[in-house]
């Protein structure tokens, strides 16, 4: 055990030995005395190290001295040096050896070999390089798409709880409109339906009484049906307008702002193209709602006079705009909605890009409101939900 230690630590010390010998060579230049490499083959040969063994150390110490960025003259000239120095130190082994001319030829080739090597070491140090050069890149992109994942999951992340808060927004305005509607037919017409029906008892207990007597209550109590039956056809046309369906947008929007103007005493006015009749009853759907929900937000927030709407045919689409000369608010966008009647804006908005078209509000305070819908043309607009469609399967026809 303790003589191979030995042996590889005289092995390694020669290796050693011939490194720096060679170095020496290889700065010094030609005309050097090359005995020191024959003295280093005779030691080679007291440790019992054939050529091959040789080759090794040698090959070692190219590695190390010969550099990969060197000019091909400069490498050649350092590989010719090199092995003329390799061929003396093994020229006393050869000397023992039958074949010694064989020897050279297989010496050649080592040396053309270790000179390959060394060649391919070098290219293989720059391949190294650039696919360091690589990585670097790729983690750096790498990086960049993971801003960019945390930025998108935030937004999401923010959408998801304004979505949220849309609905229960939603479900609370659906539950006050319900407690409306539930009051006024109790306060109401609950009210006159009994007062109906007292006047009937009474009618009936005093049926001896005289003829002009009874002519009066019986016109009371009409009076009584007919307020029972207005305040039905209000609740009626404000869930949903027959005029609307039987007759079509112009004549429901007329008479909306009739009694609009009865109820705020706002003065409203109408522009409308007679061709909107020939749309389809979705879209006109869509702009009877969006125009009653913006006269609504006018009476309730803007202070104004007067307000006009406006549905005019453009470039093949339509554009209706809603304007009043009230107080204006401040507009931010789309965010917006999130300041001013968060609810009814957003509600526009999501009916009109349903048909594929644009909502914008233009306000701003102590000046005039304009709600603006523009509808694209129909070849457009058939395109774009089909986009739509592509993109999500589950988006249902408009």
């Amino acid at each position: 055990m303790n003589s191979a230690s030995n042996m590889n630590d005289e092995r390694t010390e020669l290796s050693r030995l011939y490194q720096l010998a060679l170095r020496k060579q290889l700065t010094q230049g030609v005309g050097v005395d090359l005995e020191e490499a024959r003295e280093l083959g005779r030691h080679a040969m007291t440790l019992g190290l054939e050529t091959l063994d040789m080759a090794r150390i040698h090959e070692i110490a190219m590695v190390s001295l010969v550099l990969p960025g060197g000019s091909v003259s400069t490498n050649n000239n350092l590989m010719g040096r090199a092995g003329l120095f390799f061929a003396e130190a093994i020229t006393p082994i050869e000397q023992t050896h039958r074949g010694a001319r064989e020897a050279n030829t297989q010496l050649n080739q080592i040396v053309k070999t270790l000179s390959q090597r060394t060649l391919e070491l070098a290219n293989s140090v720059e391949e190294l390089k650039q696919e360091i050069l690589q990585r670097k890149v790729v983690e750096e992109s790498l990086r960049a798409s993971e801003l960019t994942t945390l930025m998108l999951l935030e937004k999401s992340q923010q959408m998801q709880e304004e979505l949220r808060h849309l609905s229960r927004q939603l479900l609370s305005v659906q539950e006050e409109e319900r407690r409306k509607i539930s009051r006024e037919l109790h306060d109401v017409i609950a009210q006159t339906l009994t007062g109906i029906n007292v006047r009937l008892a009474g009618l009936k207990a005093e049926s001896t009484t005289s003829t002009t007597e009874l002519h009066k209550q019986i016109t009371s109590t009409q009076r009584l049906v007919e307020k029972s039956v207005d305040i039905v056809h209000r609740f009626a046309r404000e869930l949903r307008p027959t005029l609307l369906d039987d007759l079509g947008l112009i004549p429901a929007l007329q008479a909306h702002l009739k009694g609009y103007m009865e109820d705020t005493g706002i003065r409203a006015s109408l522009r409308v193209f007679a061709g909107i009749e020939e749309t389809s009853g979705t879209l006109r759907t869509m702009l009877y709602r969006v125009a009653q929900e913006a006269l609504t937000n006018v009476a309730r927030h803007a202070k104004a006079s007067q307000v006009e709407v406006t549905i005019e045919s453009r470039d093949g689409g339509i554009r209706m705009a809603i304007v009043d000369n009230g107080q204006g608010f401040e507009v931010d966008g789309k965010s917006s909605a999130r300041k001013h009647n968060r609810l009814g804006l957003l509600g526009m908005r999501e009916r009109v890009e349903m048909h594929g078209g644009t909502f914008g509000v233009d306000s701003a305070p102590g000046r005039a409101t304009t709600v603006c819908v523009e509808i694209p043309p129909p070849k457009i607009r058939k395109k774009k939900d089909l986009l739509d469609k592509t993109d999500n399967p589950n988006t249902p026809s408009p």
